[in-house]
């Protein structure tokens, strides 16, 4: 005979994330005492992968990491070893990293809001599902993924695992006019997007708010992706070479995926598009400033379950930017398209913002040229913590409810996040523990 004090929720294919993850709960007198977030597919070790290789074989490596957005592991990695080699690089292949960027952003953002969070909402299991009654969304959401794609094939060379990214620049300058022929659809895009956000903001949200820890980079001037300081809303301001001086990866003992604190209080912390545009709201370019106000959602957003209006808000914001950057750069040489450098031994760190967040690279090079030490920090490793510490202050609200039902919510907090675990999607397995109090 059951334990009627053990409640148990079997989620047999958690959709629409990718990777494999379980979560333990275990209820006593009403109150959740624990909320684990386990990660249990094998690690892939890319940071042993890249040791004993050459200096130009790392941008290929670590794209592999991720199919959804390689690009964020290639900058990050490609700007920590120009650091360790002192390359600078020239405004041209600057703007050209950034337009690069901005595609990525797109299709990610436009995957994710159209084909794997909007489905919650609408209440449909699948984007499949969600085509039959809004086929008009979906393909908005297909065709802007496709945009983001084809910045990536102009510039990256290829939609997924881009192969014209180097260290230094590029191994060869984009074509011109196929640069010029992305206007049209960059200009169809911006609208599209802003579309996106007045439909995703008259979504119903769930009431549940918190006062994150926000961190993000934070440039002089432009909305971060490549460049800017670590800052965080609790007044952090730091070089992004000082940030292993302030946030640690531990592994704790229900998964194999490291999981980041902020030191030294040890705690949880948000990054990603709410964090962002919590942080740097000012920077936003014009039209994605206007539509997020005309959003009505206050700032600071407290309420993970409106991430989707952030990404919406960037896309219009990377489309908005990519506008700017094709106009500028569509008739200039990019000469050179790639800097020499001569191998020495050094160590460079760096960090760019991926769709999902900050991604910190840190690379130890030998005089040979050899990569000797590496270190890659994603995002979802730094969003670990904070999904589980959303998880435990939600659930209380919804334990009464049918066990259908308490899945589907905590299925929809884990994708608030986007979480890329593994380039996959697997399985969540979900466990309630209730045991008597005393």
């Amino acid at each position: 005979m059951s334990d009627p004090t053990i409640r148990t929720i079997t989620v047999k294919a958690l959709a629409r994330v990718e990777g494999e993850g379980s979560l333990r709960v275990r209820v006593a007198d009403g109150r959740v005492e624990i909320a684990e977030f386990s990660i249990y597919e094998p690690p892939r070790f890319f940071e042993k992968i890249v040791q004993g290789r050459a200096i130009h074989e790392v941008p290929d490596i670590v794209a592999r990491i991720c199919g959804i957005c390689p690009v964020a592991y290639q900058m990050s990695g490609c700007h920590a070893l120009e650091q360790a080699l002192g390359i600078t690089t020239t405004p041209g292949i600057e703007a050209l990293r950034r337009l690069l960027y901005c595609g990525e952003w797109i299709q990610s953002h436009a995957l994710h809001i159209h084909l794997l969070h909007a489905p919650d909402f609408l209440g449909h299991d699948s984007g499949i599902s969600l085509a039959t009654v809004a086929p008009e969304l979906v393909e908005r959401g297909l065709k802007l993924k496709a945009l983001g794609n084809r910045i990536m094939e102009v510039v990256g060379g290829r939609a997924v695992h881009p192969i014209n990214v180097a260290v230094g620049g590029f191994h060869r300058a984009p074509d011109p006019a196929a640069i010029r022929g992305l206007l049209p659809e960059l200009e169809w895009g911006l609208a599209a997007g802003e579309e996106v956000v007045r439909e995703v903001s008259r979504f119903e949200f769930p009431d549940f708010t918190r006062a994150y820890e926000c961190v993000s980079l934070r440039g002089p001037r432009d909305y971060p992706m490549n460049h800017g300081r670590v800052v965080s809303s609790g007044g952090l301001d730091i070089d992004v070479a000082d940030y292993e001086k302030h946030f640690q990866e531990r592994q704790v003992p229900w998964s194999t995926a490291l999981q980041s604190v902020m030191l030294p209080e040890e705690k949880p912390y948000l990054c990603g598009p709410i964090a962002r545009l919590n942080l740097c709201f000012d920077q936003l370019p014009p039209r994605a400033r206007a539509a997020f106000e005309a959003s009505g959602i206050p700032l600071p957003i407290t309420n993970s379950f409106q991430s989707i209006v952030a990404r919406a808000v960037e896309i219009v914001a990377a489309c908005e930017e990519a506008i700017r950057l094709v106009r500028e750069q569509a008739d200039k040489p990019i000469t050179p398209c790639r800097i020499d450098f001569q191998p020495r031994e050094a160590t460079g760190c760096h960090a760019t913002e991926a769709p999902r967040g900050i991604l910190y690279h840190r690379y130890e090079i030998g005089s040979d040229g050899l990569v000797t030490g590496a270190l890659i920090v994603p995002p979802t490793s730094q969003n670990q913590g904070q999904v589980e510490a959303d998880l435990k202050d939600m659930l209380p609200a919804v334990l009464d409810d049918a066990d259908d039902a308490v899945r589907h919510r905590c299925e929809h907090l884990i994708r608030n996040y986007d979480p890329c675990i593994s380039c996959a999607t697997h399985f969540l397995k979900l466990e309630i523990e209730r045991v008597p109090a005393g």
